[in-house]
């Protein structure tokens, strides 16, 4: 009955080329994390207003239960995280456990709508961050299996812009529509995006899916690209990696893995001794099978600083979901529209994300995401400038939240892409097929899903209670040292360890030469 969706062992499913084509992919996995995304920020102007209401939560106890609802989410999404990565990648379809986590998703939204007591909406914010973790994790990891890791800075532009578009959107519409039409009516707008989601990943078809029918040459070759780049690149970026002080061609590369293994096998071999057996790679994949491939990537240093990195990043982001409508609330007495509108300067400048990412690819992530973090810090700080209410103060308001959005935009394509790229270094220092058929992709943006949700949860309960506090001139001059100290690790270790790179750089130009 529904072989023209699905496709038989004789007949391909219709319009197959289109529906396995990267764009339509980007597409897909772009939607489904603007979905999670506006699910997210759409209460994030109405919940002030609502708990009073709905809830009969004192007002002077809003921002402490604000900040404990995000905190929740993010805790949800972090313990869910690595078990969605380690399904991922044991899973024959990507699409199946993003269906899973729309599923959740839409019960998790349902308990918003409906839900008028404390453990209610929360129970239904945890729900949110295991639906969060399925779709972030498994939607990038099948990003990066579609366009390769070579492109997939650009891919990550198209995802962040997606993000960004989805915190303006979403707590715009769920001002204005809570404003004019109710509580209801925005999550209607919730439950129709959800469902043209669900259209979209039921026919979305997956490139391994798609060589049942399509000939090879047809289906995009990222895979293929993303081999021939693992090996003719040799350990290019390994050493960044792992301290190769010299790169070495692909001849050099095998024999000198060859003379490892050889010297395993003799060690091994010795009388008495049956610790190792003779074939170490085989040995080194059963291994690796046992334990889950985040050990090995937490082993990486470049690694770690791109999981800090990110952390740091949500945790700027999402302290502002947690005091910036309160804050216009109290100081410019704005009401559920205003609150959703202020958020406009801090995304609209996140068109420039694509743009951002392909220029990560051709030229890495060190920079860029260094510069960000700088940015971001003088602009926060000086928002404790605006502390009265008046025209000037609301235009300053605007362009700094606007200067701080774009910091943000420079270092969120470059961390994201990160991730890939180290997994990649990673790999490289490992034996075929080490981390399993389908790599580690999905296990290591659980651990870019981790970062993020710890972010979650320090960002809002760092900033609302040091807001409740200190106040608004304290938090900000905080959130702003807390970007600058981040710029340690972003410098020495995104892209590679720069004391290597510049090592490499001074054997290949002798001193006199350059």
């Amino acid at each position: 009955m529904f072989a023209w969706l699905t496709g038989s062992s004789t007949h391909p499913p219709a319009l197959l080329a289109l529906r396995s084509s990267k764009s339509f992919i980007i597409i897909t996995v772009s939607t489904a994390v603007f979905t999670d995304i506006f699910v997210y920020g759409i209460v994030v102007p109405v919940l002030p207003f609502a708990l009073t209401t709905r809830s009969d939560i004192d007002p002077d106890s809003v921002q402490t239960w604000i900040s404990i609802f995000l905190a929740v989410y993010g805790a949800a999404l972090l313990f869910a995280s690595p078990f969605a990565g380690w399904f991922a990648d044991r899973s024959q379809s990507r699409r199946v456990p993003l269906l899973l986590g729309l599923l959740a998703l839409g019960g998790s939204t349902a308990m918003l709508c409906v839900g008028s007591s404390i453990g209610v909406l929360a129970a239904g914010r945890v729900l949110q961050g295991v639906s969060a973790a399925v779709v972030w994790v498994v939607g990038l990891a099948l990003l990066v299996d579609t366009v390769g890791s070579e492109g997939i800075g650009q891919a990550m532009g198209y995802v962040g812009l997606s993000m960004s578009l989805a915190i303006l959107v979403a707590p715009l519409l769920g001002g204005v529509v809570f404003d004019l039409a109710g509580y209801y009516a925005v999550f209607a707008m919730a439950f129709g995006l959800i469902v043209l989601d669900v259209i979209l990943r039921l026919i979305m078809i997956e490139k391994k899916a798609a060589l049942k029918w399509l000939p090879a040459v047809e289906v995009d070759e990222s895979p293929k690209q993303e081999t021939q780049q693992t090996t003719e690149e040799g350990v290019h970026s390994a050493s960044r990696e792992d301290g190769l002080d010299i790169e070495m061609e692909p001849a050099e590369q095998v024999q000198e893995t060859a003379d490892r293994e050889t010297k395993l096998q003799k060690t091994c071999s010795r009388p008495g001794d049956d610790i190792l057996p003779q074939q170490t790679p085989t040995a080194l994949k059963r291994l690796a099978n046992r334990l889950p491939a985040v050990v090995y990537l937490l082993s990486s240093r470049r690694v770690l600083s791109a999981i800090w990195c990110c952390m740091i990043q949500s945790a700027l982001l999402t302290s502002f979901d947690a005091i910036l409508p309160i804050f216009v609330r109290d100081t410019f007495h704005w009401n559920a529209l205003g609150a959703g509108l202020i958020f406009l300067p801090i995304v609209v400048v996140s068109f420039f994300g694509p743009l951002v990412g392909w220029a990560t690819d051709k030229f890495g992530p060190r920079w860029f995401a260094t510069v960000g973090f700088i940015a971001c810090c003088p602009f926060i700080i000086l928002l404790r400038l605006v502390d009265h209410n008046s025209l000037q103060q609301k235009v300053l308001l605007c362009a700094l939240l606007a200067l701080f959005g774009l910091g943000q935009t420079i270092t969120l394509t470059p961390m994201m892409a990160e991730i890939a790229y180290a997994v990649d270094a990673k790999a490289r220092t490992r034996p075929p097929g080490f981390f399993g058929k389908n790599g580690a992709y999905a296990q290591a943006y659980s651990l870019f899903n981790m970062a993020w949700a710890a972010g979650s949860m320090i960002g809002p309960l760092l900033s609302g209670l040091v807001k409740q506090r200190a106040g608004w001139a304290v938090t900000t001059l905080i959130l702003g040292l807390v970007s600058l100290v981040t710029v340690i690790p972003a410098v020495i270790w995104t892209g590679g360890s720069i004391r290597k790179e510049r090592k490499r750089k001074r054997e290949v130009v002798p001193p006199g030469e350059g």
